[in-house]
């Protein structure tokens, strides 16, 4: 079975430099990239199987971003946000290139992929608006996105989801077993839908880690703090203004995956974004909430195709 290979990308913030890990499949020669952004407490592995069944068209990128899996923890806790997280992608992307972009994200990796999205028609718009162009100049800056998959996520975000997630973001998951972090997960992360033994297995195992003895959480514990100063109706106006200003700027098309049960994207939210933004569509996909893990193939073949057309 294909496995992926792990690289590192030097990072700066303001308190430093930190490495943020990522997960490569297919040719590293090709540059029709294909850049897969995991959610709040995930990691790049959770797309295994979509980047097994898209690296023969791409070269996949699936990072861990700051605080997550193989990257580093940030010494400084506020700033995990999505401001950090953009400014991380476009360093990655300087390293790896692409000549086309395409962009899957998960929950938060959706939101990171909406602000990159709408930074990167500004500066489109800005080159050709501004700077005197010979006939040979592309008249994109070559960061601009192919096509945009947003995994359960959009501008606006449910209070009660967030609230709800922020309950256990900041605890630290122990296990005395492999056997018992998958049980706890099964239970407890029922809501990302109906799995078969194996996709269980993988799901735990990327966000799980075996150190001291124990199997622990992957993650950095600390970015709750930053997420719990979301949980209020002001915090998340703000947050929401500016977020439907960058998804209505988006000009490629756009694939919204909401879960039949998500209680983080709504029926009336993906109806605003239908109406707001004319190169978006929506599938909804069956038995499942916040949020489709994209591991069954049913899930794969719908953004595959997407992708593709």
């Amino acid at each position: 079975m294909q496995s992926p290979r792990l690289n590192y990308v030097n990072c700066v913030s303001t308190a430093g430099v930190h490495r943020m890990a990522y997960w490569e499949w297919g040719d590293p020669d090709n540059d029709r990239v294909l850049m897969c952004v995991h959610g709040l407490t995930r990691t790049g592995r959770d797309f295994d199987d979509m980047a097994r069944a898209m690296s023969g068209e791409y070269r996949v990128i699936c990072p861990d971003i700051v605080g997550r899996g193989a990257s580093d923890f940030l010494f400084n806790p506020s700033l995990y946000a999505v401001p950090q997280y953009v400014s991380d992608i476009f360093t990655l992307l300087a390293r790896v290139n692409p000549k086309t972009l395409d962009w899957i994200g998960t929950s938060m990796g959706g939101l990171i992929g909406m602000v990159f999205a709408g930074l990167v028609r500004k500066a489109d718009l800005s080159i050709v608006n501004q700077v005197p162009r010979d006939e040979n100049m592309p008249a994109k800056t070559g960061l601009a996105l192919n096509r945009l998959v947003l995994n359960d996520v959009g501008p606006k975000i449910e209070l009660e989801a967030i609230r709800r997630i922020g309950a256990y973001v900041g605890n630290a998951l122990e296990f005395d077993s492999l056997e018992s972090a998958v049980a706890y997960m099964k239970v407890n992360a029922a809501s990302f839908g109906p799995l078969n033994d194996r996709q269980w297995l993988e799901f735990t195992k990327s966000v799980i880690k075996f150190k001291d003895n124990v199997w622990k959480s992957h993650y950095d514990v600390r970015i709750a703090q930053t997420f719990k100063e979301q949980e209020s109706e002001e915090a998340l106006a703000a947050a929401e203004a500016y977020l439907w200003r960058s998804y209505t700027s988006i000009d490629c098309p756009i694939l919204i995956l909401r879960g039949e049960n998500s209680d983080l994207l709504s029926r009336e939210s993906v109806a605003q974004m239908l109406e707001q933004n004319k190169n978006s569509q929506m599938v909804e996909i069956p038995e499942v909430g916040h949020a489709p893990t994209l591991m069954p193939n049913e899930q794969i073949q719908t953004v595959r195709e997407f992708l593709l057309s």
